[in-house]
């Protein structure tokens, strides 16, 4: 498959274009602080106080505005759970593409957005990400947002592993739902993808030969508070484009993929006895579902709870919600198939690892 990376241009920063820098700076805060406070943090607290009792109702979403039978032919299975996802993420999908074209106009006016250091660059990018509080799949145009921006490959996979899995509720419900050997196997999972797959990924990586869009920040030479703001906006018009014309259509056809395969996916499947090609295929089903933040603590303490094999247990924790078919998507069209493609393998043989080690020392 041809690769369509972004590749662009930085703009010539000067230090004159303070004013807009605390412009673009405001537009992040009122935005991110609505959905964070407003949405966010209240809905992952309660489900953090719900403990044991958390309940998932949709296949690949908490809540479900349709309900599913199995008896339903499949294409109405499909449909409805293609609609209870879209539901279940709109928020979440708002914010990104709200949010996202926002870092790219704040990240413009700054004169650099990467450092020498990949592992660096990784930690920068975690640190990005952890607040953020975004699913596998919302921080999917935020990431787009911050390539386009001129942060490095490793900086942007590093963001998006970091939102769904190290937020600080997420890391709190997994060691207070899990034995401590299990919690340390999902932490140990994603930082091997921060720390070494994204820097080695990104040190493979070539610069891509076409253009699909250049960095949109474009400054005055100089600016009043009214110039600034004039510029910040149009800025962020320009961004927002470039996040939505390829998530928006993408987000569809996620939400059609997820809902197609876990229709497919039967309902006992996990409660067969354990083998290496079980843990092989519930690894790749479970890094390729677009499921919302903290979904994979939930069902994966759920299948615990029911005498689902440990070793499943352990591979959908370390596979769900870190990474899914949107994510691919997005980073194909934005940094390049290669990468997409291999940071999908990446996270499901990390899962089969973790299956495999659980199986031999559990």
């Amino acid at each position: 498959m041809p690769s369509t990376a972004i590749s662009f241009e930085l703009p010539s920063i000067r230090t004159n274009v303070w004013r807009s820098r605390i412009v673009a700076i405001f537009l992040l805060a009122l935005i991110g602080g609505i959905f964070w406070v407003d949405s966010r943090y209240p809905s992952l607290m309660k489900k953090y106080h719900s403990g044991t009792h958390v309940k998932v109702v949709g296949a690949i979403t908490f809540d479900a505005v349709y309900q599913v039978d199995r008896t339903m032919p499949l294409a109405q299975r499909v449909w409805r759970t293609s609609v209870n996802w879209l539901n279940a993420n709109r928020i979440g999908m708002t914010f990104a593409f709200l949010f996202g074209p926002a870092a790219l106009t704040f990240l413009g006016t700054l004169p650099r957005r990467r450092t020498k250091s990949r592992h660096l660059n990784a930690l920068l990018g975690t640190l990005a990400g952890m607040p953020l509080g975004v699913c596998a799949n919302c921080v999917a145009p935020i990431g787009r947002g911050l390539y386009a921006s001129g942060m490095s490959t490793e900086s942007v996979l590093a963001a998006m592993f970091s939102s769904p899995a190290l937020n600080v509720v997420v890391l709190a419900m997994t060691f207070a739902l899990f034995p401590l050997q299990i919690a340390l196997i999902k932490l140990a999972s994603v930082l091997l993808l921060i720390f070494v797959f994204a820097p080695y990924m990104a040190s493979r990586q070539t610069p891509p030969a076409n253009t699909e869009m250049d960095c949109p920040v474009e400054w005055a030479a100089s600016e009043t508070w009214p110039q600034a703001l004039v510029n910040t906006l149009k800025s962020y018009t320009k961004s927002f484009w470039i996040v939505f014309r390829a998530g928006f259509p993408l987000m569809l056809l996620a939400a059609f993929l997820g809902a197609l395969l876990i229709e497919l996916v039967p309902p006992q499947a996990v409660n067969a006895p354990v083998s290496l090609v079980g843990i092989l295929l519930v690894a790749l089903v479970g890094a390729f579902l677009p499921v919302p933040m903290a979904f994979d603590v939930v069902i994966a303490y759920i299948a615990m709870t029911h005498g689902v094999p440990l070793p499943y247990v352990v591979v959908m924790l370390c596979t769900l919600g870190i990474y899914s078919v949107y994510s691919v998507a997005v980073v194909g069209k934005t940094i390049s198939w290669k990468v997409a493609t291999a940071t999908y393998a990446a996270v499901a043989a990390l899962g089969i690892a973790a299956g495999i080690v659980t199986r031999l020392f559990a």
